[in-house]
């Protein structure tokens, strides 16, 4: 790496107190969007229309920032609102002449993102189309989710390795008698870069491999747990479902019809790097176009992918920043009230949530007598999960 880019490097991350800033004000509207979007899901609300309003709100939240400076400042959507229903995975976020709607009853996946200057917040929920607690399979699933974020929230830290992690996360799921899902990638995350080197694995197998990692502070991730009640594999049906899409900045083809080059340039010009949707392009055109653009890798396709009718299917995704003092989750979303059928008692679980997430100086140079297993001088405080969540997962007072 040229001293350069080292020196790029070194500006951009969260040694900057502005970056951090930036971060955190994505989280905050990235935040209040998945509350908002939440608050529209309803029986017989139209998918497309929720999903609308989850981007529009993002667009006219970012857009009320940074208005007045100098150099212009990109902001707005990061990942266009999703609503994945029951055994649909992920990415479902439909052109505006679907009529799909949702029903009560529905499991309900909601994924979002958004970003300031490049600064990317990102979330994903789960959250039940009914009233009163979450019960049976369903609440195993979701409870399975939110147990494997926890778990995954106290292991993303400096010295840890991503394969500490993708091995947890089975081992919770597993707990709750659930799979999580194969081919789900948890990124860094770096400016205007969604998808950045360091991947932390959600199943380990044969067919992925990934580069062994270590995560480092001042570090960023996008935390992404999917699990599911069926076997974890999920299948593309039908790429016609698909509409999310993302500029291939390293590739290049001269496209051979004028409806491709048409909407190729739209996209540039309006989605140079971030994620979009093709609801945002000229329906007709678009759907002419993009498939040449796929064809020819100009463009990378974020398939919907579904498990068997029946399964049930949940995804929590957050945002972390590694600060130095400890882990900073900026994206969340209160679960409803869940009443599992399994209980955690495995002991290696419940020490993982035990885990604290921040780390306390102390003063006065005197060296206070650690936990058991401390090298360091510093006390970890005790963020531990929340009995009603975990149902069983012990916490340290």
């Amino acid at each position: 790496m040229s001293s350069d880019e080292e020196r790029e490097e070194k500006e951009l991350d969260l040694t900057s107190p502005e970056v951090v800033t930036k971060y955190k004000s994505a989280a905050e509207i990235i935040n209040k969007a998945l509350q908002l979007v939440v608050s529209e899901c309803k029986p017989k609300a139209k998918i497309v229309d929720v999903c609308e309003i989850g981007d529009s709100f993002i667009r006219e939240q970012t857009g009320n920032m940074y208005k007045n400076v100098k150099k212009k400042i990109e902001r707005g959507v990061a990942f266009p609102t999703c609503i994945s229903v029951n055994n649909t995975v992920c990415h479902f976020s439909p052109l505006a002449s679907d009529e799909t709607v949702m029903e009560a009853g529905d499991v309900l996946k909601i994924d979002l993102g958004c970003h300031i200057d490049g600064f990317i917040a990102v979330v994903a929920h789960t959250h039940v189309l009914q009233d009163g607690p979450v019960t049976g399979k369903a609440a195993d699933v979701i409870a399975a989710a939110n147990t494997a974020a926890e778990v995954a929230l106290r292991l993303v830290r400096p010295g840890k390795k991503n394969k500490d992690v993708t091995d947890a996360i089975q081992k919770v799921a597993a707990a709750y008698d659930c799979k999580i899902v194969e081919g789900v990638l948890s990124h860094q995350l770096k400016q205007f870069v969604i998808d950045g080197n360091k991947v932390v694995l959600s199943v380990s197998n044969t067919d992925t491999r990934v580069d062994d990692a270590e995560f480092e502070e001042n570090e960023v991730y996008a935390i992404d747990i999917v699990t599911s009640s069926g076997e974890g594999k999920p299948k593309l049906l039908d790429e016609k479902q698909t509409t999310i899409y993302k500029r291939a900045v390293d590739k290049n083809y001269h496209l051979k019809m004028k409806a491709s080059r048409f909407i190729f340039s739209e996209i540039s010009q309006k989605f140079p790097i971030m994620p979009f949707t093709a609801r945002a392009l000229e329906e007709k055109r678009a759907r002419l176009g993009l498939v040449e653009c796929v064809n020819h890798e100009l463009l990378q396709p974020y398939p919907v992918l579904h498990e068997k009718p029946g399964d049930y299917v949940a995804h929590i995704k957050f945002t972390v920043l590694l600060m130095p003092n400890g882990s900073d989750r900026v994206t969340s979303h209160p679960l409803q009230e869940l009443q599992p059928t399994k209980t955690i008692d495995d002991p290696e679980i419940k020490a993982w949530l035990a885990l604290g997430t921040k780390t306390k100086k102390k003063g006065g140079g005197k060296k206070k007598k650690g936990k058991k297993g401390d090298k360091t001088e510093e006390s970890t405080e005790a963020d531990p999960m929340d009995e009603t969540t975990t149902n069983g997962a012990t916490s340290q007072e």
